[in-house]
């Protein structure tokens, strides 16, 4: 398989290390904090063994994943004989610039340059490339060993055969591409999610729900077909007649409620009080490391169960 270098070894990039690993790739990982490129790699043998009980290493052992990843003493050792460099440093345009400006001049020519941000447009820190076009951004949804959506977004000059190129790279790697189109200020995800937001503190915060409500109807309500169906989808077998079908029977419903979804309420606000009061009564902050604990363990067992499900139904 292929070598891919893994650039920032911290939540992102250690994540990202396990993904690629998993799909035998041999990763070369760097990170200029001394020592933080094996600390990466000591997490990626403590979440492969619960990977491996829960049959997500696609036949290899926790060991042999590991086994992948190596740290490199310099930039340049990183970049060597790979094919794909996945850049994970701070949300900063001009930490982005820099970087970019070392990975373009030491890379090979062929290789691409992606960019796991979720924040910044990738036009934003590529312009002055001369390699510009091997530029792109690559970003998931944390952890991508655990959840496979990543959205692919060019710059408007990115070569289309380096979007190819990368779409193919994710699609072997296990993960569900989203092959954008042209760039767009929060991407795929972040605006979904980020509408889906907008709506949970409006809310709370006019007091027509509790924030456990709101989750309650996420988690046991529009997450259980949303965890394998995407809205499209669910609405075209919503309706007898399918997609326009349901557009003609219940857009109205939608185009009333409009209006009133277009006021934005501070999320640091007053609302914050009654959310954080909510959550830490459920959660205490002391409790949060396991929570997340627990959160991955759950989403390795779901993803468990879509695969089984997906070869036994049909995905």
């Amino acid at each position: 398989m292929a070598k891919i270098a893994i650039i920032g070894s911290g939540l992102i990039g250690r994540a990202w290390a396990i993904s690629f690993a998993r799909a035998r790739h041999d990763i070369q990982l760097y990170d200029q904090v001394a020592g933080a490129a094996e600390k990466a790699i000591a997490f990626a043998r403590e979440m492969a063994a619960p990977l491996e009980s829960e049959g997500l290493l696609d036949g290899q052992t926790a060991d042999q994943l590991v086994a992948r990843i190596k740290p490199a003493a310099n930039l340049k050792e990183a970049l060597d004989g790979v094919v794909h460099v996945q850049e994970n440093t701070p949300e900063d345009v001009a930490v982005k610039q820099k970087v970019f400006s070392e990975l373009d001049a030491i890379a090979a020519p062929e290789t691409v340059l992606a960019s796991s941000t979720s924040a910044i447009l990738p036009s934003m820190f590529t312009e002055h490339l001369k390699g510009r076009g091997r530029c792109l951004v690559m970003h998931p949804i944390n952890p991508p060993y655990l959840i496979p959506a990543v959205e692919i977004v060019p710059a408007p000059w990115t070569d289309p055969a380096a979007m190819e190129k990368t779409r193919q790279l994710a699609v072997a790697s296990g993960q569900a591409p989203i092959v954008m189109k042209r760039e767009l200020d929060g991407f795929v995800m972040n605006r979904m999610q980020g509408a889906l937001l907008e709506e949970a503190f409006r809310l709370v915060a006019d007091g027509y729900a509790s924030v456990e409500d709101v989750d309650v109807g996420i988690r046991e309500g529009l997450a259980l077909r949303w965890s394998f169906m995407g809205p499209f989808e669910t609405i075209d077998l919503n309706a007898p007649g399918g997609v326009k079908d349901y557009c003609a029977r219940y857009q109205q419903i939608y185009s009333r409620l409009f209006p009133s979804m277009q006021r934005r309420v501070d999320w640091a606000g007053e609302v914050m009080q009654t959310v954080e009061k909510e959550r830490r009564a459920r959660v205490p902050a002391a409790d949060l490391p396991k929570r997340h604990q627990w959160r991955d363990r759950r989403l390795m067992a779901l993803m468990a169960h879509k695969r089984k499900a997906a070869k036994e139904i049909g995905s």
